[in-house]
């Protein structure tokens, strides 16, 4: 496929430039149009981006070319990102018909994903900063489409600030990184790294800056504890929003650990910052989560978890894990966002069919059989590969407890059935659990990383932690300390007020007035006549 070498650059520039274009063109046309020009594009994209991954796992592509990369991994999130893309904008012509600003949206929405696909594909530290700088700004405007709802702006403001912290984190890292390297090809700096010809613990101190700048910026662009209230009261924004920020953009933030995880994970302190932060925040956002009732702030709750375990996946080496945790945190988490008008139906349901609390009989023969079923696979797996993917200890912990819960939990109208049958579905999770990672083990160049083991024992203390913290919230509400650990979740432990309060003081913003139902049915009345 000699051919395709001089076409590869503008087959990959083709789906950022047919999105761009048909966000220039919607903003100019009726609502209508707008609407089928921006399927259009959305499908152009998918259907391209499709053709290119192809063409990747078949070789017919160079290793880079005109400034892009053409790595599996950004392929896959070029895939990821189109796909979403399509998806909201086929939702959201449905969805928002009868806004007054929609054209404004589906214009927004395009360009959005349009800076996506550069952000992913560039092999250039310049534009992968100006791309996300423009993500960022699209997002924001998307994030005040109702700008009179208080929270909404105030929301905004704060995610404003916190992602002009995390893109000056991530200046100051990429220019001391070209200032070593002399290069701003991202694939040449990264490479210098993923040959294992830097061993830890012998990087320059710029290096380590530059490390520990990144991570720092992945955990904000992630909504980590404890800047993470901006991501929960962006639930004001309309669900096409939520399910573009949730499905398509937060997910970026570790892209970029993931893009330069060779350089993290030859960086202690980096590792070291990645592990406490989002490993404590993944812990307490899950247990907050438990306590909240709407469901599109339990979702962002939940997003907010997720982002930090993702994270944590990649400071122990396990970027093939990572990867798939991603993408299916998108799709879920888009899925989620774009169905949550179900939720009462749903809530019914629960309702209808309440969960027993099961015995600690049968939580010790849930355990047992768990426990037995992933070690009896850790042996297996480790006697047939020696892979790094499969060294760490952290997730077959975080397996095994949730395979207790599932085998102890079956005991509701809706969860009914026999124990042959739910060792049967959890013996279907385990194996699914290995072949996509062994799938996406071979799609990734292996990091060559050895697991610390106090890095290790560290994140299998906190799943133990999670899942005690589960129990007492689900099951033992009538201790004390449940209580108490209870209220403080439901308060977010008063993290965000903490942090609000001293954002405002440090930089205030005037935050639209409460708009009264009297007043507003009054001057509708008199516009009306």
């Amino acid at each position: 496929m000699n051919w395709i070498e001089p076409l590869t650059p503008w087959l990959l520039a083709l789906v950022p430039i047919v999105l761009a274009l048909g966000a220039a063109t919607s903003a100019r046309q009726p609502r209508e149009r707008a609407w089928r020009t921006a399927q259009v594009s959305t499908l152009c994209g998918l259907v391209a981006s499709t053709l290119l991954l192809a063409l990747g796992a078949a070789g017919g592509l160079p290793a880079g070319e005109g400034g892009w990369q053409t790595a599996p991994l950004q392929l896959i999130m070029l895939l990821l990102a189109n796909f979403i893309a399509f998806v909201v904008v086929r939702y959201s012509a449905t969805y928002l018909q009868g806004e007054p600003r929609q054209t404004r949206f589906v214009a927004l929405v395009q360009a959005v994903f349009a800076s996506v696909s550069v952000a992913v594909l560039s092999d250039h530290l310049a534009l992968f900063l100006l791309a996300w700088f423009a993500i960022s700004m699209g997002m924001h405007q998307l994030l005040m489409f109702y700008p009179d709802r208080p929270r909404a702006a105030l929301a905004a403001h704060k995610k404003f600030l916190f992602a002009r912290a995390a893109e000056l984190c991530a200046l100051t890292a990429f220019v001391l990184l070209y200032l070593h390297h002399d290069t701003a090809q991202i694939s040449v700096i990264v490479g210098a790294y993923g040959d294992h010809s830097v061993e830890g613990g012998t990087l320059s101190l710029a290096e380590q800056a530059a490390a520990c700048l990144l991570a720092l910026a992945a955990l904000i662009k992630c909504a980590q504890l404890p800047l993470h209230g901006w991501l929960i009261q962006v639930v004001e924004a309309p669900t096409p929003v939520s399910a573009t920020l949730h499905g398509g953009v937060i997910n970026l933030g570790g892209y970029l650990l993931l893009l330069f995880s060779p350089l993290l994970l030859q960086s202690a302190p980096a590792q070291a910052l990645v592990l406490v932060v989002a490993g404590l925040g993944s812990v307490l956002a899950a247990l907050v989560m438990m306590t909240r009732i709407s469901i599109k702030v339990r979702l962002a709750w939940s997003t907010s978890a997720q982002m930090g375990l993702m994270l944590v996946e990649i400071a122990l080496g396990m970027v093939e894990l990572a990867l798939l945790h991603l993408l299916a945190h998108s799709c879920y988490k888009a899925y989620a966002f774009l169905g949550s008008g179900e939720a009462v139906e749903q809530d019914l349901l629960r309702r209808r069919a309440p969960g027993l609390s099961p015995s600690w009989g049968r939580w010790l023969s849930a355990g047992l059989i768990s426990a037995a079923m992933v070690a009896g696979l850790v042996v297996l797996v480790r006697g047939v590969t020696d892979s790094p993917a499969f060294a760490a200890n952290a997730p077959w912990v975080l397996l095994t407890g949730a395979l207790t819960v599932l085998l102890a939990e079956r005991g509701s109208e809706r969860n009914s059935g026999d124990l042959v049958g739910f060792v049967g579905l959890a013996a279907l999770v385990v194996l699914a659990y290995v072949g996509l990672k062994s799938l996406f083990a071979a799609l990734l160049p292996e990091t060559g990383h050895t697991i610390s083991p106090w890095a290790d024992l560290w994140m299998s203390a906190l799943f133990l932690l999670l899942f005690a913290g589960y129990w007492l919230k689900r099951h033992g509400l009538h201790y004390r300390a449940s209580q108490t650990l209870n209220r403080y979740c439901y308060a977010g432990f008063y993290l965000d007020e903490w942090v609000t309060r001293n954002t405002l003081r440090l930089w205030p913003h005037e935050l639209p007035g409460r708009i009264k139902a009297k007043q507003l049915h009054t001057a509708l009345r008199g516009s009306s006549l």
